[in-house]
C-alpha cells in the first residue's frame, strides 16, 4: 500500500501580507491524523498560515516552493472545506443578519455563513446538524440567535459547522480569544473527545493553555519562520518560550496542560 500523503504540507514558502513576507521560506509538514500546535506571538505569521491553507493567501512563485493538501497543489475550494474544517471567528465579520446555532451548523454544508433562501436543506442536513450540536452539548442552541450567545457557545457551534462533512482535520485559529475560564475548560472537553474519536486537530494559538493533552507535536513560529518544531515537551521549555516571546517565562504542567507565567 501506497503511505498516505501528508494533510498539510508547505516547502519552501513565501507569503506576503503588504510590503514584508508574512511566512518567509516557510517549511511545515502534517501528517494526517497527527495532532499539532502552532505557537507564535502576535505577528508571527499565524494567520497568513491559516489563510495560506484556506487559499485566502497565495505564495509567491518559486522554484523548489509549493504548498499541498493531501498530495493536492490544485483543489477546487469547495472540496477543499469539505476536508478541513476550519474554525475562525472572522466569520462571524460576514455576519451581519440574525441566524440561530442550528443556521450556523448548517451552513457548513453551503460554505456559508446562514442558510440563505437559494440554500436546500434536506432532512439529512438538519439531522446531522442537530447530532453535531448535541455532540458538543450545545443542542439547546439550536433555536438561539448567535447574538444571544455567550463567546463559548458561538465557537462550539462554529466548530459544528466545520464538522457537517466528517472533514479529515479540524483547524482552529486562536480558538479560546474572548472566551471566559468556563468557556476555556468547555471548548478543551469537545475538542479532547473529538480528538479521542480520530479528528485530526491542528491548532494555531499564542496561549500555551489551550494546547490539549492529545496534541503530541508543537511548531513554534516567530518572524514567519519555523523557530522550533518537535514534541511537546522538548519544545515547551522555558528557554524556548522565552526566546519565542521575547520575554522571561516559566513553564508548569499540571494533568496534561502546559501553562506560562
Amino acid at each position: 500500500m501506497q503511505p498516505s500523503p501528508p494533510l498539510i504540507e508547505f516547502r519552501n514558502i513565501t507569503v506576503r501580507r503588504g510590503l514584508r513576507p508574512a511566512l518567509d521560506g516557510f517549511s511545515l509538514s502534517i501528517s494526517l491524523g497527527e495532532h499539532v500546535a502552532v505557537l507564535g506571538p502576535n505577528g508571527s505569521g499565524k494567520s497568513s498560515l491559516i489563510k495560506t491553507i484556506t487559499r485566502e493567501c497565495y505564495p509567491l512563485p518559486a522554484p523548489d516552493s509549493y504548498v499541498r493538501i493531501l498530495g493536492e497543489e490544485v483543489w477546487n475550494i469547495f472540496d477543499l472545506r469539505a476536508l478541513l474544517g476550519i474554525v475562525s471567528t472572522d466569520l462571524l465579520e460576514s455576519c451581519t443578519w440574525d441566524i440561530t446555532g442550528l443556521e450556523m451548523v448548517l451552513s457548513g454544508f453551503f460554505s456559508s455563513v446562514g442558510v440563505w433562501p437559494n440554500h436546500h436543506v434536506t432532512t439529512l442536513m438538519e439531522h446531522k446538524a442537530r447530532e453535531l450540536l448535541h455532540l458538543l452539548e450545545v443542542a439547546h442552541l439550536a433555536g438561539r440567535s448567535i447574538h444571544e450567545m455567550s463567546a463559548g457557545e458561538v465557537q462550539r457551534t462554529l466548530i459544528g459547522r466545520a464538522l457537517v462533512h466528517g472533514p479529515k482535520a479540524l483547524v482552529l485559529d486562536e480558538p479560546s480569544n474572548s472566551l471566559d475560564v468556563r468557556a476555556r475548560h468547555e471548548l478543551s472537553g469537545a475538542l479532547r473527545n473529538l480528538a479521542a474519536g480520530g479528528t485530526s486537530i491542528v491548532m494555531v494559538t499564542h496561549h500555551l493553555g489551550d494546547i490539549i493533552p492529545e496534541i503530541g507535536r508543537v511548531v513554534l513560529i516567530k518572524h514567519g519562520k519555523v523557530f522550533a518544531d518537535d514534541s511537546k515537551e522538548s519544545v515547551l521549555t522555558a528557554g524556548l518560550l522565552s526566546r519565542l516571546f521575547d520575554t522571561p517565562v516559566e513553564v508548569t504542567r499540571r494533568d496534561g496542560y502546559f501553562h506560562l507565567w
